[in-house]
């Protein structure tokens, strides 16, 4: 005796059945469950749960895959962006964003008050099954009407993305892409004061402004200090111009 099972030749068609089913990630349980009861229905139905399985995982990687890139993206920036204080004129590209509402204005309550909101917004993305990636590009916002007016009342708070995101859900809203009036700091502490200097800048230049103010973490060095966010941040308001 070899210690080697022989089967049939008439068993062969069983046999690749078994390991089409292997392959698809059903379960020894599933795949008896379907050989014991032979109703080609309840084939169907778990072939239907798979590929809804393959889609979550395709639209996970494809989330993932995005997540990655941004967070190299912003890196580049930071390394290449300029010093903390200068105020700029971009064109930025258009993005999807993935919001939920501020339950409390973080520019009067401080840095606690920004993190209760981020932890929610983190919780919101675990319910949608969303990768723990994406909640590492962050933003906030303030209304036009708020801002224009030098009231810094938080809004929103969210995830930058893509198209990708209408995958998980509603609160989806796209940031058209224009010309945006841009300021850079080193420091939350330091945003309010910014978004001041921001705004004189707009109005000193005629700018309108065109949209909600936007607060945008590109990235958290959070390598040396492990008390307090290191974050690099892009203030940035969308502008049109008046033509003469």
């Amino acid at each position: 005796l070899t210690g080697y099972r022989y089967y049939d030749i008439h068993q062969n068609a069983r046999l690749d059945m078994i390991a089409y089913m292997k392959e698809l990630g059903m379960s020894l349980a599933q795949i008896t469950q379907v050989l014991q009861k032979e109703d080609i229905s309840l084939i169907e139905e778990l072939l239907s749960q798979k590929n809804e399985q393959i889609h979550q995982q395709m639209r996970d990687l494809k989330a993932m895959h995005e997540a990655v890139e941004r967070t190299i993206q912003s890196i580049e920036r930071y390394r290449k962006s300029p010093v903390s204080g200068t105020i700029s004129l971009e064109f930025i590209d258009q993005r999807h964003i993935l919001y939920i509402p501020c339950a409390e204005n973080f520019y009067e309550q401080g840095i606690v008050a920004y993190e209760k909101a981020v932890l929610a917004l983190r919780r919101e993305l675990m319910g949608r099954n969303l990768p723990q990636l994406l909640s590492y590009s962050l933003g906030t916002s303030v209304k036009q009407d708020d801002f224009a007016r030098g009231a810094l009342i938080a809004d929103k708070i969210f995830i930058f993305g893509d198209k990708h995101l209408r995958d998980y859900g509603d609160s989806i809203e796209v940031i058209e892409s224009g010309m945006f009036a841009c300021a850079y700091l080193d420091d939350f502490d330091e945003e309010a004061e910014g978004a001041e200097r921001l705004l004189a800048y707009c109005r000193a230049n005629h700018y309108i402004l065109n949209g909600d103010y936007i607060c945008e973490e590109m990235t958290e060095l959070n390598l040396f200090d492990n008390k307090k966010r290191n974050m690099f941040l892009r203030l940035q308001v969308p502008v049109i111009f008046t033509k003469n």
